[in-house]
């Protein structure tokens, strides 16, 4: 879901990283002294009686506090023929309830200065509101209401309207943008039938249509319960207060039984090694695909190594051999895409004009071997050691940001607190853990989605 947000823009000079780093860490109040130190969050954690998990991150460097309001379900929580449900309900959740009817969700909240976002992935659905420090108590019951009283609320026309809304963000964003079909096979292509991930979270138009308000009310009660869901308040707040804030809005909620949910089998190889398929394009497009270890888990770290290196930036290999000295790319990128079970390693290239995309992936091909076997130089990871760990903090510098990071370390390893971990496992990463990355990346494990243009006067 897209909704606005304030912007800011970056400094006109850049500091130099070691300074600049130094500057982020002091401001968001991380504990760190030298290179190597350890990073952390600071932060008090409890539940609720109704199994609610509660994170509270005192800040009074400015009068603004963040609600952070986090729900263990996505797309891989849907069934056969529901696809697309959890992305669908963040939309709804923004329709209101009998306390707060229709726009009051929004209006209320922008009336005193305050605004929200969302976004849902395969994993997780995130809720979070900014606003000055006094508004709290208004961001706690606003979010407990929606939490208590959505379902009351639902009816068909709602579910209509947010339907459409939803079919439309799917032409946008996948049919009607370069590539976006590459995007939408992507899941069948890389997972068997029947496993979490073997859907986009967008789901599509037939389950879309089929869905009903019932089916609605019921996805909210199975999944949207204060025992699925992490608060984390963060900001210019003292606990006491908000404890007992919390304590009458979200602590008089019931908690409901669970689905039981089982880790599903990481698959190793995809489904079809080659599929073509046509987009309205002037150039085609190759995506090369993988499946790589989960986010945060054992792997991961040499897998972000390995994009950055490959891909980010002008000094790497990719982009250096096949846009600027062989120039038979116009562009490349390539990252670790992790997920809470598993993940995706992708590399994406488009031809220059009179090369095809066989050159590019005979191109990478090679390159990834001459990695595997030779290692990268001691200057590649330390530029994108460093690079990885300025993107690390600067995720950090906006007090959602850091809210944001707690609700997501607590959910995929358990530990609000894994910063620190976290640090540590990139500054680990040498050059051994980059050749293996580079090494698991063979042929026989690999998938290629091919986007051609579609032939003159061909309908899409």
């Amino acid at each position: 879901m897209i909704r606005s947000a304030p912007h800011r823009s970056p400094p006109h000079r850049s500091p130099p990283r070691s300074l600049l780093r130094g500057a982020l860490l002091a401001s968001l109040g991380l504990g760190f002294s030298a290179p190597g130190a350890a990073a952390e969050l600071k932060f008090e954690q409890y539940t609720l009686e109704n199994g609610m998990n509660v994170i509270l991150m005192p800040d009074h460097s400015l009068p603004q506090v963040v609600v952070n309001l986090w729900y263990g379900v996505g797309a891989k929580d849907e069934v056969v023929g529901r696809t697309g449900f959890a992305h669908l309900f963040e939309h709804l959740m923004f329709m209101g309830t009998t306390r707060l009817p229709d726009a009051g969700f929004d209006e209320k909240m922008e009336a005193v200065g305050g605004w929200n976002n969302a976004w849902t992935s395969e994993d997780a659905t995130d809720y979070f509101d900014v606003g000055p420090a006094h508004i709290l108590p208004l961001f706690l019951w606003m979010e407990a209401d929606r939490m208590d009283g959505l379902d009351s609320a639902m009816n068909e026309d709602k579910l209509s309207k947010q339907r459409d809304v939803v079919r439309n963000e799917r032409r946008q964003s996948y049919e009607d943008a370069p590539y976006g079909e590459a995007w939408l096979v992507l899941p069948e292509v890389m997972y068997p039938p029947g496993h979490p991930y073997a859907h986009s979270v967008i789901g599509s138009h037939a389950d879309l249509e089929a869905a009903k308000a019932a089916d609605v009310v019921d996805f909210f009660n199975r999944w949207y319960v204060p025992n699925n869901a992490s608060l984390v308040v963060a900001g210019d707040f003292e606990p006491a207060a908000a404890r007992a804030q919390i304590a009458e809005t979200f602590g008089v909620l019931k908690a409901r039984p669970l689905p039981e949910r089982a880790a599903p089998v990481t698959p190793d190889l995809p489904q079809r090694a080659l599929t073509e398929v046509t987009d309205q394009v002037d150039l085609p497009k190759t995506h090369l695909l993988w499946h790589s270890p989960a986010a945060l888990s054992a792997g991961d770290a040499p897998m972000q190594f390995l994009g950055a290196i490959l891909a980010d930036g002008r000094a790497s290999r990719l982009h250096r051999r096949l846009v600027q000295d062989e120039r038979i790319a116009t562009e490349v990128s390539a990252a670790q895409l992790g997920s809470l079970f598993s993940g995706l390693f992708l590399i994406e290239a488009v031809p220059a004009e009179g090369h095809t995309v066989d050159e590019l992936e005979a191109a990478i091909t090679e390159e990834l071997r001459r990695l595997a076997a030779e290692g990268p130089t001691a200057d590649e990871l330390q530029r994108n050691r460093n690079q990885v760990e300025l993107m690390m903090l600067q995720e950090l510098e906006p007090l959602q940001g850091r809210a944001s990071a707690l609700n997501r370390y607590r959910y995929h390893v358990g530990r609000p607190d894994y910063i620190d971990a976290h640090l540590a496992a990139y500054r680990a990463v040498d050059a051994a853990a980059v050749k293996a990355a580079a090494a698991a990346l063979t042929v026989e494990r690999r998938a290629i989605i091919r986007v051609r243009p579609e032939p003159t006067g061909g309908e899409k």
